[in-house]
């Protein structure tokens, strides 16, 4: 792994142009306009994470992140018709558990906990046939369209930095909450695309950033002071907020219960060979 993230391939390969990633998705964006793309994922993410927090597997929670920038990484560089998303999900946990060295997934415990996540969406009423196979093929797959590229750097460790800094000079009152609010909207993040646009530590500022707003502390003067001498470019970390509390706004508009069935006959079915039998 390298230790410096503007040397590493997540840097080099995998920070985006916006409108790069708009074209990589023209294929999808004929058939999906971009709010109902960005609630597929917000559903997916919400599901890679029901996945690896279920009692069978007890994924840590960097390695459901890691597992949610790989579903991103892929489908930036493919379209839904290539790999049914419901087969690469729980693949994403079976990769990223291994990069993230959480030990080996149990393939029969990843395929129960698939079947025990869906029980959250009732609605969805049907069975995914997963065959162990098809998860090796679809993993396979990931490798190549990311070319190996399997070292995510995620905003957890800067953001982490970046509180240590305030405790240590001082002022900012309370800084251990802010570190909580600040670490969930992290967590939020993934349901965006700002995991392939932008650096882990500009991610880390917003997010710093959108918790205080969101907690009413962003008039607060010395924490207006700290924000104002970091050296960064405050462009980036504004299109960032944007981005987040958009997402926030399609995610509070996003009813799954009833628009989640419409979303996902839309989607472009495989064709190929990595899709498993749906019933």
């Amino acid at each position: 792994m390298s230790g410096n993230f503007w040397k590493s391939s997540h840097f080099e390969q995998w920070i985006l142009e916006k409108h790069d990633l708009l074209r990589e998705r023209g294929e999808d964006l004929k058939i999906l306009s971009e709010e109902e793309h960005q609630k597929i994922m917000i559903f997916f993410v919400n599901f890679i994470q029901a996945i690896g927090q279920d009692a069978n597997l007890k994924i840590r929670m960097q390695a459901i992140a890691t597992a949610c920038v790989y579903f991103r990484r892929f489908y930036a560089r493919r379209s839904f018709r290539d790999v049914d998303p419901f087969l690469l999900a729980p693949t994403c946990i079976l990769l990223a558990s291994k990069v993230e060295e959480s030990g080996m997934v149990s393939l029969t415990k990843l395929i129960s906990s698939v079947q025990s996540a869906l029980k959250k969406w009732p609605y969805l009423n049907q069975d995914l046939m997963i065959r162990q196979p098809l998860l090796q093929e679809a993993e396979f797959c990931m490798l190549e369209i990311m070319d190996c590229c399997l070292i995510v750097y995620h905003p957890y460790r800067p953001l982490n930095q970046i509180i240590q800094d305030m405790k240590s000079t001082g002022g900012v009152l309370n800084t251990d909450q802010l570190y909580q609010d600040a670490w969930r909207v992290c967590n939020d993040s993934l349901r965006s695309d700002v995991a392939l646009l932008y650096a882990p530590h500009q991610i880390a500022i917003a997010s710093l950033i959108v918790a205080s707003i969101l907690n009413g502390r962003d008039k607060e003067k010395e924490l207006k002071n700290w924000f104002s001498e970091l050296a960064v470019d405050y462009e980036k970390i504004f299109e960032i907020e944007q981005m987040i509390f958009n997402m926030y706004r399609v995610w509070k508009s996003f009813d799954e219960s009833d628009q989640l069935l419409g979303l996902l006959a839309k989607l472009p079915r495989p064709n190929g060979q990595i899709q498993q039998k749906r019933e």
